[in-house]
């Protein structure tokens, strides 16, 4: 055998990696995997995906177009009934009016921001968001070169950015802001008029404005509302993985401004294709009455285990400095019983077998003070997980 075949090429990887940071999250649930081969019981508060599961009419949408052969790739801005039906949904739902036309059915959420970064980051291009705010947002504007600028919000901005945070931060290099309404990992959502303010201060700045909107028909309290109404200039993320329950079906859409259209597909037809077109059929059976009663009956059951799970937290002497009001996590300060959030979660998942998620994911302002903490699980899960945390965090609080 010749010696160059027996000896290892290292081949060289793009600079751009040094930008994309692991998932603390990921490590939590390896040794969960690893405690939970040993015997032991996992009660997992760390994931974000519904233990909710595709609701039957789905799941016989996808068997039917499989048995009729609709297996075929689909235009790369979707099937023309989809786009229709998300549009009906927005006036049903929230009371806008959106072109059909406006909707880009994607890989997911995270394809359609890899779409929307990749029309709109040049090189160096700096986008403002929240810190906390979900990673792979700002992986998305790294991996196109962008600059992710991480603006530190306290509480008392419910953990969002404001629009005198964003007038404040924009700089030459400044092209737009991403923002999360209700964000991961904090819950919150950003108040209505909050929102007409910050993209008023961008439009004066001619940038744009990227809204992730994927937890939005799980907003707890107030109102529907959905940045679609300020303006057909702002872009929308959704997904149908979370109030939908179709996660690993990987179907989102993106709604853009008229003008993008044209460069969103052209994207869309080499980057992706198209969705599957599987899921596509399927997400159809989403928008009927009967799927829309289940996931309101569902959608009404995680609100139970938010106002259960809130006051729990806190009579373990957690602070919650804002009351999440969306999507399904708590953001938890855990100052009382450790300054150092990511060590607190490996303790609390070797000595109570339940997965917490360290701030340390979601930014760098405060992170090892808080936990995010996910609530899809069952309300039996819940109360179980209190009564382990409290027994461990008493003996816990001594020794520290």
């Amino acid at each position: 055998m010749s010696s160059h075949l027996s000896q290892a090429h290292l081949i060289p990887l793009s600079s751009r990696l040094d930008n994309i940071a692991p998932f603390h999250v990921m490590e939590l649930a390896k040794m969960a995997a690893d405690l939970q081969q040993q015997g032991r019981q996992i009660i997992n508060m760390g994931i974000g995906e519904p233990d909710f599961t595709a609701p039957p009419a789905i799941v016989e949408a996808a068997t039917r177009a499989m048995a009729d052969g609709k297996l075929r790739y689909t235009s790369a801005t979707g099937l023309a009934e989809l786009r229709l039906a998300i549009a009906q949904h927005y006036q049903s739902r929230y009371g806008v009016e959106v072109a059909a036309e406006r909707i880009i059915v994607t890989a997911g959420a995270s394809a359609a921001l890899l779409l929307a970064c990749a029309a709109l980051v040049e090189n160096g291009t700096e986008v403002l968001m929240s810190d906390p705010s979900y990673p792979c947002n700002r992986h998305f504007v790294s991996a196109f070169d962008g600059v992710p600028r991480m603006i530190a919000c306290e509480p008392a901005q419910r953990f969002q950015l404001s629009a005198e945070a964003v007038r404040e931060n924009w700089r030459a290099k400044t092209g737009g802001v991403m923002l999360a309404s209700p964000s991961n990992p904090t819950g919150t959502t950003i108040g209505n008029e909050a929102l007409r303010e910050i993209i008023g201060v961008v439009r004066e700045q001619k940038g744009f404005v990227i809204v992730d909107e994927i937890y939005n028909d799980l907003r707890y309290d107030g109102m529907p509302f959905s940045a679609a109404s300020l303006g057909d200039d702002v872009i929308v993320i959704n997904s149908f993985s979370k109030y939908f329950n179709m996660t690993g079906w990987r179907l989102g859409w993106l709604l853009v401004p008229p003008a993008m259209v044209p460069a969103i597909e052209k994207l869309a037809q080499n980057l992706f294709i198209c969705a599957s077109s599987i899921a596509q059929h399927a997400a159809l059976a989403c928008f009927t009455a009967e799927s829309l009663a289940i996931y309101e009956t569902r959608k009404a059951e995680l609100k139970q285990r938010r106002d259960y799970l809130v006051p729990a937290l806190e009579s373990l002497g957690f602070k919650v400095p804002v009351m999440p009001d969306g999507a399904f996590y708590v953001y938890a300060d855990c100052s009382a019983f450790s300054d150092d959030a990511e060590q607190l979660s490996i303790d609390i998942l070797h000595g109570t077998g339940v997965v917490l998620v360290p701030g340390l994911d979601f930014g760098i302002h405060a992170a090892r003070q808080y936990l995010r903490i996910s609530y899809v699980t069952s309300m039996e899960n819940l109360r179980q997980a209190i009564a382990y945390l409290q027994t461990f965090l008493a003996s816990y609080k001594r020794e520290s």
